[in-house]
């Protein structure tokens, strides 16, 4: 009984999987992703509180617009009160901060990346590569010469 044949694609993704670009993507995305928390808390925890301050204490995650119920019954929670329809603008306005500071903190990552990018092509731009080195037979032909001009 013989074995079965492996698709070829199977080969084809493994090495996708294993090369560098793949794994640093991977890598990336799990960084990414710890990031993004670290930039939500700095943005509910700390930036919000003191534009709250000067927004007169409003709390932005309580900024919502109520809409009204056109169809149907309204639910109820648990105590029996109607939940509203709202437009919870106040949660927008905190992605949005949250949005723009992470955007902030990878274009400046991006730069500076670019620049110490920048900095190596200039390096090994400004140093010009040696002239190869003579030949065996080039140096042997300068020593005839040489001894030639001696005589």
């Amino acid at each position: 009984m013989s074995k079965p044949k492996k698709p070829a694609w199977i080969d084809e993704f493994v090495a996708f999987a294993v090369k560098g670009n793949a794994m640093a993507l991977a890598v990336g995305t799990i960084i990414g992703a710890a990031f993004s928390t670290i930039t939500k808390s700095l943005t509910e925890d700390i930036i919000m509180p003191i534009v709250a301050i000067f927004m007169g204490g409003i709390d932005f995650s309580e900024i919502k617009i109520t809409l009204p119920r056109l169809f149907g019954e309204a639910p109820l929670d648990e105590a029996g009160n109607i939940i509203p329809n709202t437009l919870n603008v106040g949660n927008f306005l905190s992605a949005v901060i949250n949005f723009l500071i992470l955007a902030l903190v990878v274009f400046f990552l991006v730069k500076g990346i670019n620049k110490l990018v920048d900095r190596n092509k200039k390096k090994e731009e400004a140093a010009p590569p040696a002239p190869p080195a003579p030949s065996a037979e080039e140096k042997l032909l300068t020593e005839i010469r040489d001894l030639l001009k001696d005589k």
